[in-house]
């Protein structure tokens, strides 16, 4: 079953929604330039209400060229379970978290095989948008993609909404999917109708597959 990660979760009221709409990842972005910036106690305010009633829903801190230390830092604090590295971070700043964090690439990589993890998602992939790390709301390389999901349990992301997200799992078959933008009713701020409806997307494209 396609794997739903919802990102950029700033309120717990977002993030009970997410979980309820049927999201089986949710992403906290820890990039002060995003609109979906969270600061790190209250990223934790909302983890350990989740840990506690949701331990099931996997927590994913979102970082751009942050220091290994901020984000070990951050990720205790917070009680997340894997690290999303979504700037410039060489391998070495990867094979610092023991598996515990997988690299996004914007645009299709070069060096997939160097830096995909043995368990799954091997890294995730997004559109590429000069001077954006992410959020950008333009759709990825879907062809290139797919290629790639041949060989890797890829998550996908780049401008994914409720309108195109079962196109994109039926042409990808990505391991997972990653959406911000597109099921926002603003900038940083979750829409639940649009969250459900996204799952649903989701849920039906594999449903006409079998």
């Amino acid at each position: 079953m396609t794997q739903i990660k919802i990102c950029g979760i700033k309120t717990l009221p977002d993030a009970l929604a997410a979980i309820a709409a049927g999201a089986d990842y949710l992403g906290f972005n820890f990039y002060p330039k995003s609109v979906r910036f969270v600061e790190k106690f209250a990223c934790a305010e909302i983890t350990s209400a989740l840990k506690r009633e949701h331990p099931q829903i996997k927590l994913v801190g979102v970082f751009v060229n942050s220091s290994v230390e901020e984000v070990k830092d951050i990720m205790k604090t917070c009680s997340l379970d894997l690290a999303q590295l979504h700037g410039d971070e060489p391998l070495e700043t990867l094979a610092s978290f023991n598996g515990k964090a997988f690299k996004a690439f914007r645009g299709i990589p070069e060096s997939a095989d160097e830096f995909a993890r043995s368990v799954p998602p091997a890294f995730l992939l997004d559109a590429s948008v000069k001077g954006v790390y992410g959020g950008s709301g333009v759709t990825a390389d879907w062809q290139g993609a797919a290629e790639l999901a041949k060989k890797y349990p890829l998550l996908l992301a780049g401008g994914l909404t409720p309108e195109n997200v079962a196109e994109a799992v039926r042409r990808v078959k990505p391991w997972g999917v990653d959406v911000a933008s597109g099921v926002e009713s603003a900038p940083g701020e979750k829409e639940a109708g649009k969250m459900v409806q996204f799952v649903k997307a989701v849920r039906a494209s594999q449903s006409s597959d079998q």
